[in-house]
């Protein structure tokens, strides 16, 4: 299938996204990247700029892998303009299809919902500027074109984009509030785990008492870093693991929560267009309310 590049200055991906509508941005990104798109015959890049006048060739239209494939997932969609799309994530959604999971992540909800998003992680992680755990909930951003994903990002490194989470931990904590500071790398026994080890990623998290208990702390996080797993790994090593935390506590969970009791509470950012500074804040969710109401009547 053959057209005539009839515009100027517009990328590759972007003309054929206005050609196939059906398609989402990142699927046109793969097969681009897969050679079976050529400007002149050449094999481009997605991000390739149109001069006008240019034969591009699809060589052949492909079905979208079910990795990928948009679906029609409920979405709590917290805030969205034409750079950024905000959402408060349900626990049990994983972020983006893996190996194991191919289907009903946060990727293939955003997928069917709009057809921009960044493509710089990927057609597996279109948008995903920064992760939630599966069993973690609350508020995430999402990059909705490659230069908003670019200061996001950037954001999230300088830490001028600050995030903080609620969380009901095992213990009573003492103090009131206090920096956990501890390098964190892959567990040494179980590769599927996160320590606290020598070699690892500087990695520091601020907590706050906001609820004592008689065997459980009800606390804020905030994370100076974004290590994989970091509050579930810095609470663990100070002895005050989360609530249903299976991977890094044995002790049981008598509540009704599937998955530990961490929830991304608010979100602050700099909107990567109109310089706005903006605050997200997604409510605690039933579980979570749930379990705070029985430990205040028990």
């Amino acid at each position: 299938m053959e057209f005539l590049a009839d515009k100027k200055n517009l990328r590759l991906d972007i003309f054929l996204s206005e050609k196939f509508s059906d398609w989402s941005r990142s699927h046109i990104q793969k097969i681009i990247s897969d050679g079976k798109v050529t400007v002149d015959k050449k094999i481009v890049k997605p991000s390739f700029k149109l001069c006008g006048g240019e034969i591009i060739t699809v060589a052949e239209i492909e079905t979208v892998d079910t990795e990928y494939l948009p679906e029609n997932l409920p979405l709590n969609i917290l805030y969205e303009d034409a750079d950024i799309i905000v959402v408060n994530k349900a626990r049990g959604m994983t972020v983006h299809p893996a190996e194991t999971v191919k289907t009903g992540t946060l990727v293939n909800a955003l997928l069917f919902h709009c057809k921009d998003l960044s493509g710089i992680n990927g057609v597996k992680r279109p948008g995903i500027v920064h992760r939630l755990d599966k069993d973690t909930s609350g508020v995430m951003v999402v990059a909705k074109n490659d230069s908003s994903h670019v200061n996001l990002a950037e954001q999230i490194k300088n830490k001028t984009a600050t995030r903080n989470y609620l969380a009901i931990v095992y213990g009573v904590i003492s103090d009131n509030a206090g920096i956990i500071t501890g390098a964190i790398g892959r567990d040494k026994i179980d590769r599927k785990k996160m320590a606290v080890t020598a070699d690892g990623k500087s990695a520091v998290t601020e907590f706050k008492v906001l609820e004592r208990f008689k065997n459980f702390t009800y606390v804020e996080c905030k994370l100076q870093t974004g290590r994989t797993h970091q509050i579930r790994v810095h609470m663990a090593a100070i002895g005050h693991p989360l609530l249903g935390d299976s991977k890094y506590t044995a002790r049981k969970n008598f509540f009704d929560i599937e998955g530990q009791a961490l929830h991304s509470y608010t979100l602050t950012l700099t909107h990567p267009t109109t310089g706005e500074i903006m605050k997200f804040t997604a409510p605690l969710p039933d579980d979570m309310q749930k379990i705070l109401s029985e430990l205040r009547e028990a």
